[in-house]
């Protein structure tokens, strides 16, 4: 308003050489120089000392409220301005409306479960049933899971101050290539760490608590904050050539609980314990990695990791759907089956996006993904089980539940296998996958009746078939990226890297034929 108004005592009068100013005339008065905005289009001219119109006159009389404002422009021209500022509220509003309601119709809407119905199917069909168990008992009521970062136990509250005091120690601006300098680092953060456990942790109190939680007791230590217990990431930076590490008893006492409670058998992480979990109430990552680095490489970090939570705040309504699918089939409901499918279509369409809008150089870049983001979470180790060696693989995207779930769902072989399912898929997600293949519609289609239901299958498959095509041809870039300070490696494939270079490249090459297969088996 301030555009329309000189700001000047009603006692005084406007200069008489204010008529003869042009829209780009410097600023006597503060707006004048705004005049070019509108040059050609609305011609701003000044208010004159001829009597003013009926309209003017009461427009004026308006304006006594305030005793330092007075008109500067005439006032047709101001209900044009108006009438122009009304119109771009309108678009405004039209705008932050769409968005609204895209927030809850796509993403809000597409976000949550239907808890009420699902829980009034549950006894009526398995699919439902394995389905509220993961909410229930795994998620502590939603999904993804909830986890409390900050109601933990007296006696289980070390690990995470622990882990927030060193985490600093953990990256490195430059990474060094002399192996005598990584020993003495590695072994500094593993004698510090050790020295904090033994000072801080007792062990009998907190294997005490999770016994206690075994036992039934949910009271001591609630879902959600047993939860973010399993987010904590107990290892540190290792060489790529160990195969077994040593972990303190702070460490290695409370995983036993922690493995039986979700039913995994490996040492390792997985994407639910390291990306899940490790997100707040608040949505927001508590253990980072690194911190006090350059933006560009915790901007990566960010978007990397909150693309994998993401993915499965957009699959909760997407599984809620497969049940209901599942069910109109099996009772006949064609009508009601295809609702869902094409409900299933918009939410897999919706959900892809998040991978082709953060897989990319602007949001992850190349250069620091490799050395700085998946190496901490991709290592592998092993144990000594019954005098015999076992390796243990590092977190993998093949670990993420919306994909497992939508190949069960279409009744295709999925990656992993029955071993490495027990090892990093926890027993309800395992339960869900399973009970989806089992009640799978898709190979009792007829071709003459099942028309709709055909298409719309059809049409999730393109979708999983095209984002198989972009992952192969986004995620090879970042694993060619040159890291000297480490070995070549995935999570699930383990080390790469031969003794020379061409060794490595084939050895790539072995990866890219991989996703290939898995790309032709999508049909």
């Amino acid at each position: 308003m301030g555009w329309f108004f000189n700001m000047q005592p009603l006692n005084e009068t406007v200069d008489s050489s204010a008529s003869n100013m042009t829209p780009n005339s410097p600023s006597k008065y503060p707006f004048a120089g705004f005049g070019s905005f509108f040059e050609g289009t609305i011609p701003l001219t000044l208010c004159t000392t001829s009597p003013p119109s009926a309209s003017e006159a009461f427009f004026q009389q308006q304006l006594l409220w305030s005793p330092r404002i007075k008109p500067l422009y005439d006032t047709s021209y101001f209900l044009q301005f108006i009438v122009l500022f009304l119109g771009a509220l309108l678009i405004l509003s039209i705008i932050v409306l769409w968005k609204g309601f895209r927030e809850r119709h796509v993403v809000g809407r597409k976000t949550s479960f239907d808890l009420q119905r699902l829980r009034a199917l549950k006894d009526e069909h398995e699919t439902a049933s394995a389905l509220i168990d993961l909410v229930d008992e795994d998620g502590a009521g939603t999904w993804p899971p909830r986890a409390d970062h900050d109601s933990w136990p007296l006696a289980l509250r070390p690990y995470k101050d622990i882990y927030l005091e060193l985490v600093s120690l953990l990256p490195t601006a430059e990474p060094s290539l002399d192996d005598t300098v990584n020993n003495e680092r590695i072994q500094k953060y593993r004698s510090l760490m050790r020295k904090k456990l033994t000072q801080r942790v007792d062990i009998a109190q907190v294997e005490k608590i999770l016994a206690s939680v075994e036992a039934g007791n949910r009271e001591v230590l609630p879902r959600a904050a047993y939860n973010g217990v399993w987010a904590t990431i107990p290892v540190v930076k290792v060489a790529q050539q160990e195969t077994i590490i040593n972990f303190p008893p702070e460490l290695d006492a409370p995983w036993p609980y922690l493995q039986r409670s979700f039913g995994v058998t490996a040492e390792s992480g997985n994407n639910t314990a390291n990306v899940l979990h490790n997100f707040d109430k608040n949505g927001e990552r508590v253990y980072k990695i690194n911190v006090r680095m350059s933006a560009l490489i915790t901007s990566s970090e960010d978007a990397f990791f909150r693309m994998f939570y993401d993915l499965e705040v957009l699959a909760s309504p997407i599984y809620n759907d497969m049940v209901c699918a599942i069910i109109s089939f099996q009772l006949d409901d064609k009508n009601s089956c295809t609702k869902h499918l094409k409900s299933i279509n918009r939410g897999v369409r919706h959900l892809l996006t998040i991978f082709y809008e953060n897989l990319k150089e602007s949001r992850v870049s190349h250069s620091v993904w490799l050395s700085y983001i998946q190496g901490f979470q991709g290592w592998g180790v092993g144990r000594m089980v019954g005098g015999q060696f076992t390796k243990y693989d590092g977190l993998s995207g093949n670990h993420v539940l919306f994909f497992q779930a939508l190949d069960a769902f279409l009744d295709m072989d999925r990656y992993l296998t029955d071993e490495n399912m027990v090892r990093y898929i926890p027993f309800n997600q395992r339960k869900f996958c399973l009970v989806l293949k089992k009640h799978s519609f898709r190979n009792q289609l007829s071709k003459k009746d099942d028309t709709s239901v055909e298409d719309e299958i059809q049409k999730i498959v393109n979708h999983v078939r095209l984002f198989r095509a972009a992952h192969r041809t986004r995620v090879m870039p970042y694993l060619r990226q040159p890291a000297p300070e480490r070995l070549t490696m995935t999570a699930g494939k383990s080390i790469l890297e031969g003794p020379t270079a061409e060794d490595t490249e084939e050895a790539l090459k072995g990866l890219d034929q991989m996703l290939i297969n898995r790309l032709k088996q999508t049909v």
